[in-house]
């Protein structure tokens, strides 16, 4: 994927040299709350961004004076339907900025990609998260339940979580 870059921000891929500031953010319990994975060691964190700079699925959102804020996660699927998720830097939650780089990133999927479709997922108690979504013209398009698990309890049971499940077309798309 190219670069994009929007009024505020760049999307880029990810570079060895973003171990600091993933790790600023990645550190972070209550960022974490609702991912797929504990918190990371800095060296954790250095060595991630080290596996992302292979990995074109995820781009490092970063002001336009270089600083990463967060990252994105777009991955293509089956039938032309592609995937994205989201992970920001608390510090920097409440200003628009994922609202910013998640419509730089449709915009270029539908018009440049010719994605057919874009959908997310998310936890229903991740209320910021459903209602980012929503604001961009994803519309919900389920509730599943009980359909994922991330962690396990103490005797090895999973903790089942729920997932609204959101999508917007390219003929949605304005």
């Amino acid at each position: 994927m190219k670069e994009l870059s929007t009024e505020r921000l760049i999307i880029r891929r990810f570079s060895e040299n973003d171990g600091e500031d993933l790790y600023e953010y990645f550190s972070n319990p209550k960022v974490l709350e609702f991912e797929p994975y504990k918190p990371f060691t800095r060296d954790e964190a250095y060595k991630e961004a080290k596996r992302r700079e292979g990995d074109e699925n995820f781009l490092a959102v970063c002001l336009k004076s270089g600083k990463l804020i967060g990252n994105l996660y777009f991955s293509k699927g089956d039938f032309e339907t592609w995937e994205v998720g989201y992970v920001f830097n608390e510090s920097y939650w409440g200003n628009g900025y994922a609202s910013e780089s998640l419509l730089a990133l449709m915009k270029y999927a539908f018009l440049s990609l010719n994605v057919r479709r874009i959908i997310a997922n998310c936890d229903p108690k991740n209320i910021p998260s459903w209602k980012l979504l929503e604001r961009v013209g994803m519309r919900r398009e389920g509730n599943l339940l009980q359909n994922v698990f991330f962690f396990k309890d103490e005797e090895g049971n999973p903790i089942w979580k729920d997932t609204y499940e959101y999508g917007i077309l390219k003929t949605e798309y304005k």
